[in-house]
């Protein structure tokens, strides 16, 4: 959760709708569709407010090799994902796959630029100059070089198929058609129509973009010799990763407007491709060489937007901590702390909110939700030493415990969710009465969190390793899908598996 009261941190003006909170609590990482020709993401379903990771608005949306992005782009955009993460080792082995692929492709000619983005979330995007980036969440979700090779080569084919280009000039002619009509012909239902109906072609429009990217990306990774099975695997581990966080049994699958296929779909597509080259077993994956070069890089949260451990949240930058529920599992994303149950019938949110000097908290809180506030359950309360109003607010599916707490000068926004009319008031008071300030030794104690490399031993087993990561939950579900392992598989001595350490 990024502290800083900007417009693209703090939701300032957004009045989330039951529904929409209903769909965006579970998002625990969720990722906005690029129009960079962003491909690899986390597959959460639909992007919603208020937990929304956006691109703030002066990053450049689209490039082509019309228009070469400059200098002072690409530093917006790298700013907008938490700056460039700092790692030679990998940058290097990155840099390496992509001249491997580059040499495979039918535009060999052509120069690329990987830049290594220091983000938790999974993602990797291209601008159509050649501008490759990566964060440093995805590289610790893959499990070896053919893998991250998959990851490059979908992102080169969408530069050689100069498919953010032709996205751009189809948006645009639709922008146009639906104007022409609304304006110069004085038709504004028929336009809006229109406006609607251009939306759903772009939306097909770009899902085929992606569907075409996968099928040239194996072509490519199998040319360049690396294991064409990778990008299957690779999506795989994404699709559980992507479970994990919903806490549901599979990945979400995308909606109509979806600009991107769902995550089984590709699986399906890339596998048969990656069949009609050959068997398993051909190319290489260079596994060993990969986790060597990401030995030691950051995993999760930077401690400057806030840090996760177990169910408790601290930010040193805005001095405040509290603590969940049992049961529930938080994550912390750009813009706020979302949290589920393993069975999803109970969410909530933790966000900042911009409030206008001699604004009260209960105007506060009802400019920011704009469903119906039930009568009389307005509370004015003290919350960690701090002012605050509390509310109900019932839907039809969902009933929200809300809150509004100032600390100092900063306003933050507390909402518990419950499935059907349970009123989730018990869990949401432990929550809220556990703000606090941070105690500055609990502070002064915290590492970031890293990827270790360890060697099986012949004793080790999944849960022995297991047991030695530092994450909130799950921690042998973590370990598994962190390095592309299933259940009852069986440790090779010799080989290295991922630890999430300090």
């Amino acid at each position: 959760m990024n502290g800083g009261p900007t417009p693209e941190s703090c939701p300032t003006t957004r009045r989330p709708t039951r529904r929409a909170l209903a769909r965006a609590l579970p998002l625990l990482a969720p990722l906005v569709a690029l129009s960079l020709s962003g491909c690899i993401a986390d597959q959460t379903g639909g992007v919603v407010q208020p937990a929304v990771l956006r691109v703030p608005p002066e990053a450049p949306r689209t490039t082509g090799r019309e228009r070469t992005a400059s200098d002072a782009d690409h530093a917006k955009l790298v700013a907008s994902f938490g700056g460039e993460y700092k790692a030679p080792a990998t940058l290097k082995l990155l840099t390496e796959v992509t001249d491997r692929l580059v040499s495979a492709t039918e535009r060999p000619e052509e120069t690329y630029a990987v830049t290594l983005l220091d983000s938790p979330v999974i993602n990797a995007f291209a601008l159509p100059n050649g501008r490759l980036y990566v964060t440093r969440g995805l590289l610790a979700l893959a499990s070896d070089t053919s893998e991250i090779a998959a990851v490059l080569a979908h992102e080169i084919a969408h530069v050689t198929l100069r498919h953010a280009t032709a996205r751009t000039e189809l948006a645009l002619r639709s922008q146009l058609v639906s104007k022409v009509v609304a304006d110069v012909l004085n038709d504004p239902v028929t336009g809006a129509q229109l406006q609607s109906q251009s939306k759903f072609a772009l939306a097909r429009f770009s899902r085929e973009q992606e569907l075409e990217a996968d099928g040239i990306g194996v072509r490519t990774l199998a040319r360049a010799g690396y294991d064409p099975f990778g990008a299957g695997r690779f999506l795989h581990a994404l699709n559980r990763t992507t479970a994990m966080k919903t806490g549901t049994g599979m990945a979400g699958e995308p909606d109509m407007l979806a600009t991107h296929p769902g995550t089984t779909e590709r699986i399906t597509l890339v596998t048969r491709a990656a069949r009609l080259i050959g068997a398993p077993g051909l190319g290489v994956d260079e596994r060993a060489r990969y986790l060597a070069a990401i030995d030691g890089i950051a995993y999760g949260d930077n401690p400057g937007d806030g840090i996760v451990r177990g169910r408790r949240f601290l930010h040193p930058g805005l001095g405040i901590a509290f603590e969940v529920p049992d049961g529930f599992t938080i994550e912390n994303t750009r813009n706020a702390v979302l949290g589920t149950t393993n069975e999803g019938s109970r969410r909530l949110l933790f966000d900042q909110v911009e409030s206008h000097d001699g604004q009260g908290l209960e105007e506060v809180l009802k400019a920011t939700w704009s469903d119906t506030i039930e009568a009389g359950s307005i509370e004015n309360r003290m919350i960690g030493g701090n002012p605050a109003v509390t509310a109900l607010s019932r839907g039809k599916d969902w009933t929200f415990r809300l809150a509004a707490i100032r600390v100092g000068e900063t306003t933050f926004r507390m909402i518990m969710a419950a499935k059907g009319a349970t009123d989730p008031d018990v869990p949401f008071r432990r929550w809220t009465e556990s703000l606090s300030t941070v105690n500055p030794a609990e502070t002064k104690a915290l590492r970031p969190l890293r990827i270790q490399v360890v060697t099986a031993t012949p004793a080790d087993t999944l849960d022995a390793l297991a047991r030695r990561m530092l994450t909130p939950d799950r921690a042998l579900d973590r370990f598994l899908v962190l390095n592309g392992l299933e259940r009852g598989a069986t440790l090779r001595a010799g080989q290295g598996y991922k630890l999430v350490v300090e």
